[in-house]
């Protein structure tokens, strides 16, 4: 597997028989941006991400590890699945409500449930995408 270029520091917080969890603080793009403080759109988050790895046992709880996507193209195909996918729909929907003669408000509800739909889709199949984005951890070495 190759080591994509996007990997973000962590701290184990968790690890099992071949899993390794990993709470990571995620920055929002405005975090680089020098106007954030006037904004005041910035924030970050702490993820906890679940990575599978046969050598879970060489990882302790606190241990400092990065953790990246197996492979670049892993980022894209998530990108496209939670908002160029959604993006489509809602537009189709939208656009095809009021082709048939919906009000407006029956026309964004329905691209709205539309969306929703697409979000439930991905809930429900999250165990065969968690097979195909796969994530590697890395040990940070000081």
């Amino acid at each position: 597997m190759s080591v994509s270029n996007i990997k973000h520091c962590g701290e184990v917080v968790r690890v099992s028989d071949n899993k390794v969890w990993v709470r990571m603080t995620v920055n929002s793009a405005c975090s680089e941006c020098h106007a954030r403080a006037v904004c005041g759109v910035d924030e970050s988050k702490d993820k906890i991400v679940e990575v599978k790895t046969s050598d879970a046992a060489t990882y302790a709880v606190g241990e400092s590890v990065e953790v990246a996507l197996a492979n670049r193209s892993m980022g894209a195909k998530s990108v496209f699945l939670a908002y160029v996918v959604p993006f489509f729909v809602l537009t189709l929907m939208l656009v095809g409500a009021i082709a048939v003669g919906a009000s407006e408000g029956v026309a964004v509800l329905t691209a709205l449930a539309g969306v929703a739909a697409w979000y439930v889709a991905l809930y429900l199949t999250r165990d065969k995408l968690k097979n195909r984005i796969k994530f590697i951890i890395i040990k940070q070495t000081k």
